[in-house]
């Protein structure tokens, strides 16, 4: 029987090449492993499929895993699992996030690592096991972490994160990986034609605060005033995905990679929790934080504590 392997719903890049990368190791080790996604793919991992190949190769959508055996990559929380993750075996868990609620029934291997991108900590499992990465695979890895660790500037970007970027250009062949990094930014960061639903449901994840189902949406752009004109847009479709997805917080983070700091846009049952976590006063519903540049690191350790 096949094990599937997958990330996070509203799958970002490193969900759906550390799909890839894990897959294929695990096969490499014997195991018959099928990388799959739990949602649509970004142009970001649309960019990075075809630098390197791989447009034809997109994995497959799967939302149902009952019965099944699984490896999950770049999440442990019950709330970005599909909705019948307990009646499947997890075999074992990559991230570099926090531990989420998902428990198991039997052991299982666990690779969690507080560095910039899952696709780092697959890195080293290759290194472990002492498998070669292919050219093609090794690119899109490379790109998957400057991705998550915006290209260095992440607070959760580690040595560990830029050797294993370094490593990884040599073995694609991929010299100025920078100038490939900025590249793919630019098609992150377009907008035009985009929903406000299609941008508030980009790099979308819920979180289960003490009972209190917490949405944060993060888009990281280059310029974020591309947007100033669809703010009240983008707030009116937060109000409905709130009231949609039954949250108690809607958060927004539109990132500036150039400025280094995110405008947050909150719809609340209660943003008087939001002000605390941050010591900020919300005006119009919204506030900079500058230098606030990760959801994992710098908001929702933050917010969490304040469910709690």
């Amino acid at each position: 029987m096949s094990t599937y392997v997958f990330g996070h719903t509203s799958p970002d890049s490193d969900s759906i090449i550390g799909a890839i990368s894990l897959s294929y190791l695990k096969n490499k080790l014997g195991e018959d492993c099928i990388p799959t996604r739990q949602g649509e793919i970004s142009a970001e991992t649309a960019f990075i499929l075809e630098q390197f190949g791989y447009a034809s190769k997109i994995p497959d959508l799967k939302t149902s895993v009952a019965g099944e055996d699984v490896y999950l990559i770049d999440f442990s929380d019950k709330a970005q699992a599909p909705s019948d993750i307990m009646q499947a075996t997890i075999l074992g868990i990559v991230d570099h996030h926090k531990l989420g609620d998902l428990t198991t029934d039997t052991p299982l291997e666990c690779w969690i690592r507080p560095i910039g991108c899952s696709n780092t900590v697959v890195y080293e499992m290759y290194q472990a096991y002492n498998v070669e990465i292919p050219k093609e695979i090794a690119g899109m890895m490379m790109l998957a972490i400057l991705s998550d660790t915006v290209i260095f500037k992440s607070p959760t970007c580690t040595k560990v994160d830029t050797k294993a970027v370094k490593e990884l250009a040599k073995i694609a062949g991929i010299e100025d990986y920078k100038k490939l990094a900025m590249d793919m930014f630019i098609v992150k960061s377009a907008t035009e034609g985009a929903s406000a639903r299609d941008l508030n449901s980009r790099d979308y994840k819920a979180f289960d605060m003490n009972g209190n189902k917490v949405g944060v949406n993060q888009l990281e752009m280059i310029d974020i005033s591309a947007l100033d004109s669809r703010k009240d847009e983008i707030y009116a479709d937060m109000v409905a995905m709130k009231e949609e997805e039954g949250l108690h917080t809607m958060l927004v983070l539109l990132t500036d990679i150039m400025k280094e700091g995110s405008q947050l846009l909150c719809v609340s049952d209660d943003a008087t929790k939001i002000e605390r976590a941050f010591n900020v006063k919300l005006e119009n519903n919204q506030v900079w934080l500058d230098g606030v540049l990760s959801r994992k690191k710098q908001v929702i350790p933050f917010v969490q504590p304040q469910f709690n």
